[in-house]
């Protein structure tokens, strides 16, 4: 048997996310292993979780489980340990904490954090904002807008920004081109401006993957097309927009290394401290207010 080859069953009564996070983020910290993910959601019921086993008979390995329900979570302890494979519930030891904290019992009721509140139409609300103002469109939208996020042309502002508004922020994405004016709101934001950049030889490399795959008569908006994938004219675009954000104090992230949720967890962090100093700002004028009226 090649240990590096491993079956993974995620079983959850609900979309099983977490589970396929978790089981991500751990099975990264393993070199060379090669896992099949099996993924059952929205397992709810005994025939349900029936079809599970049959499922992990034919193709043993270990068992992560988000399962709530006792009568389900039961009957699979037992047929986990009949068949000899490894079970973990992964959520009992954060179950356990918060019930110690809360002194009050554990609901088992699955699926309990999808539900339409606030917090959902404000992710709904933050995706349409998304799509609406991606890639400067509509630039009145500054103003509603949570964050702004500019870079040069496949810098990651898109999908940085759809995974903000997956987190319920509206993020807004202006391109920085050369010889292009950015909209004047951005003189005085309401919100926090924070650019992306990246190493020249990665860019060329996506800008050169995408004329290959659309052309460069799509590439709407630039004034030169020509210098769009050669190393000098990106050097030269790439240190322009450097320059341009540390003139005006936007503070920025360098994505060449980073994945989109790497960046979007940098963003949230320049987020706050911009919130911070802001609101810092606003109680020191509040003070010198108060001894000049004194």
């Amino acid at each position: 048997m090649d240990n590096h080859k491993l079956n993974i069953h995620l079983i959850s009564d609900a979309t099983g996310d977490t589970l396929s996070a978790l089981a991500r983020a751990a099975v990264s910290q393993f070199d060379e292993a090669q896992v099949s993910y099996h993924r059952w959601s929205l397992i709810r019921s005994r025939l349900q979780l029936h079809r599970v086993l049959e499922g992990i008979q034919a193709e043993p390995g270990p068992v992560l489980c988000s399962l709530v329900d006792d009568a389900l979570r039961h009957e699979l302890d037992d047929a986990c340990a009949k068949m000899g494979v490894s079970l973990l519930h992964v959520l009992d030891p954060l179950l356990e904490m918060l019930q110690a904290q809360f002194g009050s019992p554990v609901k088992r009721k699955p699926g309990r954090q999808y539900v339409l509140d606030a917090d959902y139409f404000r992710r709904i609300d933050a995706m349409h904002f998304v799509i609406s103002h991606d890639d400067g469109q509509a630039n009145r939208g500054i103003n509603d807008a949570d964050v702004v996020l500019v870079g040069v042309s496949r810098s990651s502002k898109t999908p940085t920004c759809f995974y903000l508004a997956n987190r319920g922020i509206k993020a807004l994405n202006v391109p920085l081109v050369p010889g292009t004016p950015f909209p004047k709101e951005l003189e005085d934001p309401p919100c926090p401006v924070i650019g992306l950049t990246i190493d020249p030889k990665s860019l060329i490399e996506i800008r050169r993957h995408r004329l290959k795959l659309i052309g460069p008569n799509e590439l709407f908006g630039r004034a030169d097309v020509s210098g769009y994938a050669d190393h000098e004219s990106v050097e030269k675009e790439l240190l322009w927009a450097r320059r341009l954000c540390n003139d005006r104090g936007w503070p920025t992230i360098d994505v060449t290394r980073r994945s989109i949720e790497e960046t979007a967890a940098t963003v949230l962090k320049l987020m706050d401290n911009w919130r911070n100093k802001h609101a810092a700002e606003t109680m020191l004028n509040i003070n010198s207010g108060r001894r000049a009226e004194s």
